[in-house]
């Protein structure tokens, strides 16, 4: 039987949880923009708000690292990865503040392959949220990474396919240059849930 010297801190698992939980409330806002008559305003200060709460979460986490003699793996580790959950909502928050402050939401309609990033998006926060509980026994992590890489595959297929459409001459020149950014940002996002999935790949190898 395999003994470990490190303890079963609670706490870190429980702000990882909690910080996944609030990816999954900020894609769910994001997909509210596809149904008719959605209130981007408030979408977009729910995001803001979930964020600075995501914040607040990372700051907890950064605290209970530098407050904890042994911690359940390794302090790097535990930065990167909390890290990397903070940097997924900041994309996310900036998806919602763009197309508000852009007046994008006001075009006929957006791109349907806006719309697919964003779903690819949320299945990669439910994810995340699915796998965080399970870092505390390093069990059944695989499938989620693996997953989640290839949802990484299919939003950089909607990417692509989103800029096909935005340089189709479909859009003014404004507007592209307005959607390209929202277009980056979630792309960003994509890749940076990608980039928990590999920390925390790396981290099971660690500790198998």
């Amino acid at each position: 039987m395999k003994f470990s010297f490190r303890p079963t801190e609670g706490a870190f698992y429980e702000l990882f949880t909690r910080a996944a939980q609030n990816l999954v409330k900020g894609t769910e806002l994001l997909n509210e923009l596809g149904l008719p008559g959605a209130d981007v305003q408030s979408i977009s200060e729910r995001l803001t708000d979930i964020e600075h709460d995501s914040d607040q979460i990372t700051h907890e986490l950064y605290k209970k690292i530098n407050s904890t003699f042994i911690t359940p793996f390794d302090r790097e580790d535990i930065y990167r990865l909390g890290s990397l959950l903070d940097d997924v909502m900041d994309h996310l928050e900036a998806v919602g503040n763009l197309l508000y402050l852009y007046g994008l939401t006001k075009l006929p309609s957006l791109p349907r392959e806006l719309h697919e990033l964003v779903n690819v998006l949320d299945l990669q926060a439910k994810l995340t949220a699915e796998a965080m509980p399970r870092l505390k026994s390093m069990k059944d992590l695989e499938d989620y990474w693996i997953e989640c890489n290839r949802l990484e595959n299919d939003g950089d297929q909607a990417y692509r396919m989103l800029l096909v459409r935005l340089f189709s001459g479909e859009y003014d020149a404004l507007t592209v240059l307005k959607m390209k950014e929202v277009a980056d940002e979630l792309e960003a996002a994509c890749d940076a849930f990608e980039h928990v999935a590999n920390t925390v790949e790396t981290i099971a190898v660690k500790e198998s």
